[in-house]
């Protein structure tokens, strides 16, 4: 079953098929992505790459996507001019990049969304991702963002080649 964000009446939401859950997305909606730090949430239908946790904060996710423990070096270069935009890439990095080791728990499970990616076009957006919500359900830089449970029920109940339709 795909992953859908829509709107609801009460603001943005996910469905997997277990009923619409509260999410965050980025401070200007979803829409058409114009660029870099645009703060949207990108609108279209998604592949779900990857996921990195913290093992140190969380246990292992159950999913059938490619799991990964996020290391303390680990960084999402978002850096339009570099040849590793939208990648993954090791701290310190040259150029700017997205510290995925983080202080807060944003990041303890990070799914990796297809977004800008294959082929990576430089400025069109980087670091998608579906995380951890902020308790309020602040907005996010433009990824989406569930609750813990929520995130984790998703994840096991994924079946391969499951997307993401953000509309």
């Amino acid at each position: 079953m795909d992953l859908i964000v829509s709107y609801s009446p009460q603001g943005p939401v996910l469905d997997w098929g277990a009923g619409p859950r509260r999410c965050a997305i980025g401070p200007a909606g979803i829409s058409r992505k114009t660029g870099e730090g645009d703060g949207v949430t990108p609108l279209g239908v998604f592949a779900l790459r990857e996921v990195f946790y913290r093992v140190d904060r969380t246990p292992m996710p159950i999913t059938v996507l490619p799991l990964w423990k996020t290391e303390p070096d680990d960084g999402w270069c978002d850096a339009p001019e570099d040849q590793n935009y939208n990648r993954l890439v090791k701290l310190p990095y040259a150029a700017s990049a997205e510290n995925l080791w983080r202080d807060d728990s944003l990041y303890d499970i990070v799914v990796v969304i297809g977004f800008n990616d294959d082929p990576v076009y430089a400025g069109k957006g980087s670091a998608i991702f579906l995380h951890l919500a902020r308790p309020d359900y602040a907005p996010t830089a433009g990824c989406v963002a569930l609750s813990e449970a929520d995130l984790r029920a998703a994840l096991s109940q994924l079946q391969a080649g499951d997307k993401i339709k953000i509309a």
